[in-house]
């Protein structure tokens, strides 16, 4: 085969590459949105395709919604690994958790057909659960080792309080409220002066008690 013949069969798999990473993030921008605008051919508009091309990676809506669900799952984890650098532990979580507020935007333009698939035991449900997991757990340990935030709050724990302030908001502008919330909490979990004193001062090894005269 020659190279002409081999870039005639390659150059396909890249643009079907390129054409599903551009349904897909168009995809978030739509379902993000929501509305009644939030349909398939607003997706294939938006990224430039024709509808059938959508059709063609994504046979179902559901498969769309589950894809686009993971993508940004993945990214969230991404994310955690690029901010566990950070010089400051707290903004590191911080800024996560904020990401975190358009991943839950886009989860809830799709809800209803995404549903089932992430109902509890489900398979996504699973894959989920365990990449937010590790990745808010690695930025709330890091915190903590440095002695900036409580060490008493699991990721789990996390997890539930950042999906509840989410999911009790439905109004439009939620997210500005949320994020709101959001610096709140996290100034809460931050350890306060007296309580870093406190710390450091039971860390310190015991003074050995002083000699009586005789």
């Amino acid at each position: 085969m020659d190279d002409h013949t081999t870039d005639q069969t390659r150059k396909p798999r890249a643009d079907a590459v390129r054409n599903r990473e551009r349904v897909l993030e168009a995809a978030k921008a739509v379902f993000n949105a929501g509305g009644p605008e939030a349909s398939l051919e607003a997706v294939a508009k938006r990224a430039g395709v024709g509808i059938g091309t959508l059709y063609r990676h994504f046979p179902t809506r559901e498969d769309l919604f589950e894809a686009v669900y993971r993508r940004e799952v993945e990214q969230l984890s991404e994310l955690a690994e690029q901010l566990k650098n950070a010089s400051d532990p707290v903004d590191a979580l911080r800024r996560w958790l904020r990401s975190g507020v358009e991943f839950v935007a886009t989860k809830k333009g799709m809800v209803a057909t995404l549903a089932l698939a992430v109902q509890s035991g489900s398979e996504l449900h699973a894959f989920s659960f365990e990449r937010l997991t590790k990745a808010i757990g690695s930025l709330l340990d890091r915190a903590a080792a440095a002695g900036a935030m409580r060490a008493d709050v699991s990721p789990e724990d996390l997890l539930r309080a950042f999906f509840g302030m989410c999911y009790m908001h439905d109004q439009p502008g939620w997210q500005s409220s949320v994020l709101r919330m959001l610096d709140v909490f996290v100034d809460g979990l931050r350890v306060q002066p007296a309580m870093k004193a406190k710390v450091r001062a039971s860390a310190k090894p015991a003074k050995p008690a002083a000699k009586r005269k005789r």
